[in-house]
């Protein structure tokens, strides 16, 4: 596995490192420190459980497929995070832009880019007219992740493509 993150890296490298320090700047800090909030397990699940207990139909319902969704996307998460384990660019380069605590566990796949993704999709796909407002929050935590130097481009697209699959599916079963 570590071959094909070398490989990655060549890809990776030029676009992190434009995000994590071009980017810099202190309104940035602010937004993406709020938009890492958002796609944190604890806001997801509450979020997502709020609306399946106390919204009307169609909302209660991707609700209920939002919480399954996020907790059920984080089973891959954590088998990819322990079989096949990814440094943190910070961990990789010592001189990048990190955020407060940086997190020293694996990089692969974004977990907070994956529960943003499986939150907002059921919502997304009941109603395609919130697809421009909650489709930027989603891409923004991803954004998050990398601006704060605690994954890879490539970390948070595995974790969109899993959070917005594993929702999809949730959407076919509840």
């Amino acid at each position: 596995m570590s071959r094909i993150y070398r490989l990655l890296l060549h890809v990776d490298r030029p676009l992190f490192m434009y995000v994590n320090i071009r980017w810099n700047h202190a309104i940035m800090n602010w937004l993406f420190y709020t938009l890492s909030l958002l796609g944190g397990a604890t806001f997801t699940l509450c979020l997502s459980l709020a609306v399946g207990l106390f919204a009307s139909e169609p909302w209660s319902t991707a609700g209920w497929q939002a919480l399954a969704a996020v907790a059920l996307s984080h089973l891959p998460v954590a088998v990819a995070k322990r079989s096949a384990p990814r440094l943190r660019p910070h961990l990789e380069f010592p001189d990048i832009n990190t955020n407060r605590r940086p997190l020293k566990d694996p990089s692969f796949p974004s977990g907070h880019t994956t529960a943003a993704f499986a939150m907002l999709t059921p919502w997304m796909h009941v109603e395609p007219m919130l697809i421009p407002a909650l489709l930027p929050v989603a891409i923004g935590v991803a954004l998050s992740r990398i601006y704060f130097g605690l994954h890879y481009p490539s970390d948070t697209i595995a974790g969109a493509l899993l959070g917005s699959s594993t929702a999809l599916l949730m959407s076919l079963w509840i």
